[in-house]
């Protein structure tokens, strides 16, 4: 639920990610944290009880308003429930997320793939805003996170960093992982990344495609070096993106949050 504060909205989100569990509250009239963010070390095993109890932790600490809030997690979601788990105790798969929140905290969670919460976000507050038509926007880093809007509706679960790529998993061929692993320069990376990206377009013909992960901290290496159809921005919210996307979903579907899909 959101809490209004004069003419300011905010929600609140919480990023679930390999090494680190983040919430903030967010001003969705910005797109901004409204605070500083609660950070916790992601437990290991990342079990999902041991997850959610750190997740807890971190509604907790940050003072967060009663009512719905947005969770992401490295993984497929559907319904509220867990089908993949990348980065997460495997034993998430088949997991009702959305109730062992509610059994764990006494509330309603909005529960939504990471990269789709990143994405959304840069959508209405980052790189790709006012942007009409086909947004795909794509998270590099350990994988390859994808979320696909078009005209300002996000087009969930596409998992498109698992595209075959020179007989390979993408992600395995063209994340920031792959840099470091290969020891590759910026320019033999974006080759890689450029052979990605075309394939990417002949499928969905793009009018704008947004690079997020470590790697747009460092565009300036490597921008310029792509050889693509679509425009190429990189992203703009960077860590914030995902706590970002997840409390505005949260608001934007507060009359569904904990409603059984029919």
């Amino acid at each position: 639920m959101a809490d209004a504060v004069g003419t300011q909205q905010l929600g609140f989100g919480v990023d679930v990610g390999g090494s680190g569990i983040k919430g903030a509250p967010v001003d969705l009239g910005r797109g901004a944290l409204a605070a500083e963010r609660v950070r916790i070390e992601t437990p290991q095993p990342a079990t999902p009880e041991a997850v959610v109890d750190t997740v807890a932790r971190v509604l907790e600490e940050s003072g967060a308003p009663e009512g719905p809030f947005g969770l992401t997690l490295p993984s497929v979601v559907t319904d509220g429930t867990a089908r993949t788990a990348a980065n997460i105790d495997p034993s998430w798969v088949g997991t009702d997320v959305r109730a062992l929140v509610r059994e764990r905290t006494g509330r309603e969670a909005l529960v939504v793939n990471d990269a789709d919460a990143a994405g959304l976000a840069e959508v209405r507050f980052g790189a790709a805003r006012d942007v009409r038509g086909t947004v795909l926007v794509l998270t590099l880093g350990t994988g390859i996170g994808s979320a696909l809007v078009r005209d300002g509706a996000l087009v969930p679960n596409t998992e498109l960093g698992h595209l075959e790529l020179d007989g390979h998993d993408a992600e395995t061929r063209a994340s920031d992982a792959a840099r470091k692993r290969d020891d590759l320069s910026w320019e033999a990376w974006t080759q890689r990344l450029t052979r990605y990206l075309r394939h990417v377009d002949a499928l969905l013909w793009p009018d704008l495609v947004v690079l997020g992960g470590g790697v747009s901290k460092k565009s300036e290496k490597w921008l310029h070096l792509l050889d693509v159809r679509p425009p190429v921005r990189p992203a703009e919210l960077l860590n914030d993106a995902g706590i970002v996307g997840a409390a505005l979903l949260a608001v934007e579907s507060t009359p569904r949050v904990g409603t059984p899909p029919a």
